[in-house]
């Protein structure tokens, strides 16, 4: 896949260094699939190109809709809460859950369990 610059000169839009992201691992991920044998070299930069711009575009979102604007950083409770603000990010939202403390997480569970076992004990006494 190339093309010419006003120039003339032709360029090599598989060039390595007009992507950031590390082409070797992007190949790798691509062949993890079991449906992929080949990958040609222009899918592998398009498809590095592409998520490296999705990336760009995520973060670059996230930090406009975010809290961290007034200390010019941005964090991951701003990339957590883009799938709930923009449709177009709802496929992340199993992907960047929220974080949630260790011991939130442990009463979530001891809250679970007994409720299953609540619910156990219900279906038991209908027989």
């Amino acid at each position: 896949m190339a093309g010419s610059d006003e120039g003339g000169k032709m360029l090599d839009f598989a060039d390595s260094r007009q992507v950031s992201l590390p082409i070797s691992r992007v190949k790798l991920i691509m062949k993890s699939s079991p449906d992929v044998n080949n990958i040609n070299q222009d899918a592998l930069f398009l498809t590095a190109k592409a998520t490296e711009l999705f990336v760009q575009y995520l973060a670059a979102y996230s930090y406009k809709k975010g809290s961290g604007r007034e200390s010019k950083c941005l964090t991951y409770h701003d990339l957590a809460r883009s799938p709930e603000e923009c449709d177009t990010f709802q496929f992340l939202a199993d992907i960047l859950p929220k974080k949630i403390l260790a011991r939130d997480y442990f009463k979530l569970l001891e809250e679970k369990e007994k409720e299953d076992e609540g619910d156990g004990e219900e279906t038991d006494d209908s027989d």
